[in-house]
């Protein structure tokens, strides 16, 4: 091979392969041969083993065959990674609407931003110096999962940004969210492939792009046909619109979806959302809905969120396939409430790629309005292609064999009397022991979003349940490794890794434990704003409806709930049992710092010297302060560390007054 090159003509070869590259697989218009390219690459190769030392991330041969991994590592996102609240319907949209149009007057007149809502995988894609550095998933929204290997070998993903030699300033770090997919028609020659090589065949492109990320192997990734689209800008923007964000990352060298349209009103956004459902067919990749955005970002960040949804953006839920099948019977779950639901037990029938066969007739008065009998033929729908529900029976294919549906009048778990409240629909097994709920109840107990008990799952749950060693939650922790070794499936090592999880249990915080309780209402969310709000258990129980109402999010008939619950004398034995156990989590130190910061709205940038990142969050919401990712005109203060980036720019355009540490910390002290 020929010898006689620099460095500099390795760089200008890789920046090449580079360009060509974004061309083929991302604009989809190449200006050299496949057989061209092939050679070029071949010399990239050759100058790389030749100096191993010029290679870098960028390089076009770093895209696969990184050595597996063990287990994917932890990564914390530089922001939440916020889901969006759904719409079905136009009416929900204008309701939204109306919603954020009450909170801010500006919202009427800012526009928006329609682009598809891809079935795929969501993608955190970090760059430093313009350099791919790492990616990750959106994991819960606060931390993915590092899958950077994998994500190389997806070749429309810039290893290097800008792709093209051009003025677009690129920031020191740049954050990026994408969705990573696998369209239809290499989903169907991914599949031809598979059978000819008598492997097996995949179930959908969803699926099979997400399943694929997540293998250990970046090497057997690499021959998936893997795409991505970047669409927002997680950190490091420096424009503040939608429609430019989107702009500026195709001028980087990101794929962006063509579909993307910019409307100026509600009318004209309403009448693209009716172009995009007649479309969805011709889209090449799977989409299950638009997603709705306001333009101006710094407004729609600032209308804040609700839960751990935007409420300057939504996504219209494209309409689900309807399908017909056979009702074969009806069968009723008890819920971890009493609540009794009945469900559809249908002949299979696939819809949208999956094999449905049960489905969900929502309530009792359901089925009488409908008027659905077992035997039917009857038309299932998954509402936002997720959950599947009988719409109604097809009334013109009856025989006569069809036979009406009586409701039980006993709890089929228990065999106690069912009871029904006038005021809902709902009828109610009453029986606080009956096995079912407390199944449930363990059930919601022990899962990730509560006390997290990790290898007890609802089989578990329902042997410890049905053997008596268990009554309820608190039970749970009077375990013993015999009563474990007892039971079916269990060895020596399995029972020692539960106690464990069990024993460990006890160190979660105090929010994890009120959402384990199974409080009427009070869900992830609203278990830690009260955990912040009373910080133990006592001063919980003890709280007056009044005081629960006072906290923001917090109605009437939550705050009734709450005072009920903890009245409840079988309740209040649990919580005596939990103290017992050494289960009583203390939200330690909030009551004791002042609440000086209280309705001000911080952003932090640049690098601290007498805090961490986290620890000058934590410090100013532990003094009643709310910290926000960018800044916007209901920014109150701007913390600058050294070297700033763009959002010192933002504040001073803006006028929002910019403080250090020192005068922090003096504005909580009420200096």
């Amino acid at each position: 091979m020929d010898t006689n090159y620099s460095q500099n003509d390795y760089f200008l070869l890789k920046e090449e392969l580079n360009f060509h590259n974004y061309r083929y697989h991302v604009l989809d218009d190449p200006v050299i041969s496949d057989a061209e390219f092939d050679q070029m690459l071949v010399r990239l190769r050759g100058m790389e083993a030749a100096h191993p030392e010029w290679v870098t991330p960028d390089s076009p041969t770093q895209r696969s065959g990184a050595a597996p991994a063990e287990q994917f590592r932890k990564v914390s996102h530089p922001k939440p990674i916020l889901s969006l609240a759904n719409a079905f319907s136009e009416d929900d949209i204008k309701a939204w609407f109306d919603r954020i149009c009450k909170i801010e007057d500006r919202v009427a007149k800012a526009g928006f931003v329609l682009e598809p809502k891809i079935d795929g995988l969501t993608v955190v894609l970090h760059y430093e110096n313009g350099i791919f550095i790492m990616g990750a998933t959106r994991g819960d929204g606060e931390v993915g999962e590092d899958i950077t290997a994998n994500l190389r070998t997806i070749k429309s993903l810039p290893l290097k940004i800008p792709v093209r030699s051009n003025s677009t300033k690129v920031p020191d770090r740049l954050v990026v969210r994408a969705e990573a997919f696998i369209t239809k028609q290499d989903f169907v020659r991914l599949n031809k492939e598979q059978e000819e090589k008598g492997g097996k065949t995949y179930q959908n492109p969803r699926n099979t792009a997400a399943g694929s990320l997540r293998q250990l192997d970046s090497r057997l990734v690499a021959d998936k046909p893997l795409a991505i689209l970047a669409y927002a800008i997680v950190s490091g923007n420096p424009v503040a619109s939608q429609w430019e964000t989107l702009k500026y990352l195709k001028d980087l060298g990101f794929p962006v979806s063509d579909l993307s349209q910019q409307c100026d009103d509600l009318d004209s956004m309403l009448g693209c959302t009716r172009t995009w459902l007649e479309r969805r067919e011709s889209i090449p990749y799977e989409v299950d809905g638009v997603v709705i955005k306001l333009n101006d970002l710094p407004l729609a960040d600032s209308l804040g969120v609700v839960g751990k949804d935007p409420r300057g953006a939504i996504a219209l839920k494209f309409p689900a396939q309807e399908v017909p099948t056979k009702l074969n019977d009806i069968g009723v779950n008890v819920g971890r409430t009493g609540v009794l639901t009945p469900y559809a037990i249908l002949e299979p029938v696939e819809i949208g790629g999956v094999i449905v066969r049960q489905a969900t007739l929502h309530n009792f008065d359901y089925i009488k309005e409908k008027d659905i009998r077992v035997g039917d033929r009857v038309m299932v729908k998954r509402a936002g292609d997720v959950i599947p529900y009988i719409i109604g029976p097809i009334t013109a294919q009856r025989s006569g064999a069809e036979m009406e549906y009586i409701p039980p009048a006993v709890c089929p778990v228990c065999g106690q009397p069912v009871e029904n409240d006038l005021e809902e629909v709902a009828w109610y097994c009453v029986n606080s022991s009956c096995p079912a709920q407390i199944i449930r109840n363990i059930e919601h107990y022990v899962s990730r979003g509560a006390m997290d008990i990790v290898g007890l799952g609802i089989k578990i749950v329902e042997q410890l349940v049905e053997e008596k060693l268990i009554r309820d939650v608190a039970d749970l922790y009077s375990l013993s490794k015999d009563q474990l070794l007892g039971l079916e499936g269990f060895a020596d090592k399995k029972a020692d890794n539960l106690l464990i999880a069990i024993e460990t249990s006890k160190q979660k915080p105090l929010g994890r434990l009120i959402n384990g309780l199974g409080i009427h209402g009070v869900g992830e969310i609203a278990a830690q704003d009260l955990a912040k709000r009373f910080h133990d258990l006592d001063t919980l129980r003890s709280a007056r409806r009044e005081d629960i109402e006072a906290i923001e999010g917090f109605g009437p008939n939550i705050a009734e709930s709450i005072v009920d619950w903890f009245r409840n004398e079988r309740n209040q034995a649990i919580l005596e049992k939990l103290r017992t156990s050494g289960v009583w989590p203390v939200e330690a130190g909030v009551s004791a710092k002042p609440q000086t910061l209280s309705g001000k709205k911080f952003v932090v940038t640049g690098t601290l010297t007498g805090f961490t990142r986290d620890g000058i969050k934590d410090y100013i919401t532990d003094h009643g302060g709310k910290v926000s990712g960018s800044v916007s005109k209901a920014t109150d203060y701007l913390v600058l560390g050294e070297n700033p980036g763009s959002k010192l720019d933002d504040a001073r355009a803006l006028g929002v007054p910019v403080i250090g540490e020192d005068e922090l910390t003096r504005l909580t002290e009420g200096s």
